[in-house]
């Protein structure tokens, strides 16, 4: 491709999305090379990205951006939409690292599947204005699917894009969309929608109070809010209680030997609870009474939950303590 300067190269966001698609395949109809670029973080994956580009030979780039991230999640300029979703500064954040991929690889120009007024709060017109001046490549980013509506771009007036062969798409109908992925052999997309824990409000909860108790999460300490119940038990100390066998299974990809403790009833059927760098023996018998109460122990009897520390195992008698007692402590 380097040996081809006449080639107009572009460099989109990608969801995975039918609009993602969609915009890609626009201007790969113009002779314009397309690849994509997904980011990845504990709150939204690649997953529905990876299956867009094999589905549409588009090249993916995937990279995970958790450090930078944070950084903006914590304080995001525009602030957050119903829970801990900042989907203006999330988009321009995205733009200015595509932005970077894009100068350093020689790419064009930069696109995304946007289209005008489908989101009443991010896909205004003033929203995406803001997203572009605030990623640094003001005028470089075309939104295929509604650009006839949106002002012309530098590609556009360069040339390197026709935009008499781009379109003028507004609103929250799907239909023209579904036609257009009809005329290119689409039949399989994801819903709208979703694909975001930022979004979701039990998530948001528990990354509430996380950064409320630890402003410096680990990457760790991030993905272990996908599972399980959360229980604050005081400031220092929380723990991750297990709702199945799969939900066990994941607690224990985020679980670390050198400084977490782990609780679980010795021969009685439970869920395994995950206290994160561990906690004064109080709170460990605590989170081993609410272990005892999520399984199927005997509520007037006392059993035993080991206990696995960075010390070794030991043997806890604990009195089950129902769910319901506990309400107070749960986060989500």
């Amino acid at each position: 491709m380097d040996n081809e300067p006449n080639i107009v190269k572009a460099l989109g966001l990608c969801s995975g999305g039918l609009d993602s698609i969609l915009s890609g395949l626009v201007l790969k109809d113009q002779g314009i090379h397309v690849e994509w670029v997904s980011f990845e973080t504990p709150f939204f994956s690649s997953e529905k990205a990876r299956k867009a580009s094999a589905k549409t030979k588009i090249p993916l780039i995937v990279k995970k951006i958790t450090p930078v991230y944070m950084e903006m999640l914590k304080n995001p300029s525009v602030g957050y939409g119903k829970y801990m979703n900042p989907c203006m500064d999330c988009h321009a954040l995205m733009f200015k690292l595509a932005g970077k991929i894009m100068e350093d690889q020689g790419f064009d120009f930069l696109f995304s599947g946007e289209v005008l007024g489908q989101r009443p709060m991010s896909q205004t017109a003033s929203s995406l204005r803001y997203v572009e001046k605030n990623s640094g490549f003001d005028g470089m980013i075309v939104r295929p699917l509604s650009a006839r509506l949106l002002p012309e771009t530098l590609p556009e007036k360069a040339g390197k894009v026709d935009r008499e062969r781009l379109l003028d798409l507004r609103g929250r109908s799907r239909k023209p969309q579904m036609e257009l992925a009809a005329k290119y052999g689409i039949t399989h997309y994801p819903a709208p929608a979703g694909g975001c824990l930022l979004t979701d409000r039990g998530f948001s909860v528990r990354l509430k109070d996380l950064l409320a108790h630890q402003p410096d999460p680990s990457e760790a300490d991030l993905e272990l809010l996908k599972y399980g119940r959360h229980f604050r038990l005081s400031p220092e100390v929380k723990i991750a209680v297990g709702r199945t066998m799969e939900d066990n299974e994941k607690i224990m990809t985020c679980y670390s030997r050198q400084k977490d403790f782990l609780l679980k009833m010795e021969s009685i059927p439970g869920p395994l609870v995950l206290m994160p760098d561990g906690g004064v023996p109080e709170a460990v018998m605590k989170a081993g009474a609410i272990c005892a109460g999520y399984g199927k122990a005997p509520e007037d009897q006392p059993v035993n939950v080991v206990l696995t520390s960075p010390s070794g195992r030991e043997s806890l008698l604990v009195f089950p303590v129902s769910p319901k007692a506990n309400k107070e402590l749960l986060l989500a």
